[in-house]
């Protein structure tokens, strides 16, 4: 396996970072793991970050910025881009440590066995956006409230389960802009064995309201509906096992309250991964 991880601009030259007092290119490249560190590197917006792997249908432990985690990301097609977006509304749903300040630490690794062969929270990755990056899993949905990033479908698997208000992180959510058949998508982008499902409900009460009922779908004719409560802490279920590539949230239905906005914390869908090493 050959990695690589560099930092691009929107032109698409490599970016220049300081090391040691001298510039230097932030680009790096290694058989299993390789990282980047600067202590004089200003982001841009637009700028990049691209990990590619030659090895297709990969296992990789990516941690693209000091301020996220490292999370384990399945990358089919070889190559994961990563975009800094400083725009007002996504910067309003980040940490403000984000790409900020001028020394960074980046890295990224093949998995080891073990790590890709665990039990776990399969959908949660710190790292999606919106727009598909190259990495599963990837949060998608028909609706997200006004296009507002606090409100996109990627922050129900962000890992953050603060759900006493809504807005600005660290209290962003999925937000359903009081759209009847809302649904949101959990991608996997390879079959997995899901067991065993968590809902974070946004419980900004008494501003929102809360689904009383909501059902996922693993199929064409393959769903399990779910009893809620009201209430913002983790509310775990366990069904039996399905193989499925994705699934899909949906039959959102409301609890009677005058409320007109449920919207969704976090979603963990937990099991192991088929796909062989």
């Amino acid at each position: 396996m050959k990695l690589t991880l560099g930092i691009y601009h929107q032109d698409g030259t490599v970016a220049m970072g300081q090391e040691n007092n001298e510039s230097q290119p932030l680009v790096s490249a290694n058989s299993e793991q390789c990282y980047l560190a600067t202590q004089g590197y200003l982001f841009q917006d637009g700028d990049v970050i691209r990990v590619t792997v030659d090895t297709p249908d990969s296992f990789l432990m990516v941690r693209l910025a000091t301020s996220l985690k490292e999370d384990l990301v399945f990358v089919p097609r070889g190559e994961i881009n990563y975009l800094v977006d400083l725009s007002a509304n996504r910067r309003e749903a980040q940490s403000s440590a984000l790409f900020t300040g001028t020394t960074h630490y980046l890295s990224v690794r093949q998995a080891e066995e073990f790590e890709i062969k665990n039990y776990r929270n399969l959908s949660e990755n710190t790292h999606d956006q919106k727009d598909f990056t190259g990495a599963y899993p990837h949060a998608h949905a028909n609706v997200e409230t006004r296009n507002d990033a606090v409100f996109f479908a990627c922050n129900a698997i962000d890992g953050i389960l603060a759900s006493r208000s809504h807005g600005a992180y660290p209290f962003q959510s999925w937000g359903i802009n009081q759209q009847a058949d809302a649904a949101l998508t959990i991608d996997f982008g390879r079959q997995v064995q899901v067991n065993r499902v968590g809902f974070c409900l946004r419980a900004d009460f008494p501003h929102d309201n809360y689904w009383k009922k909501v059902t996922l779908k693993f199929g064409e004719a393959d769903e399990e509906t779910f009893s809620l409560a009201k209430t913002g802490a983790m509310q775990y279920f366990t069904f039996s096992a399905r193989t499925v590539t994705a699934v899909t949230l949906q039959n959102l239905i409301p609890a009677t309250n005058p409320s007109p906005f449920p919207a969704l914390t976090q979603l963990a869908l937990f099991g192991s991964n088929v796909t062989a090493i």
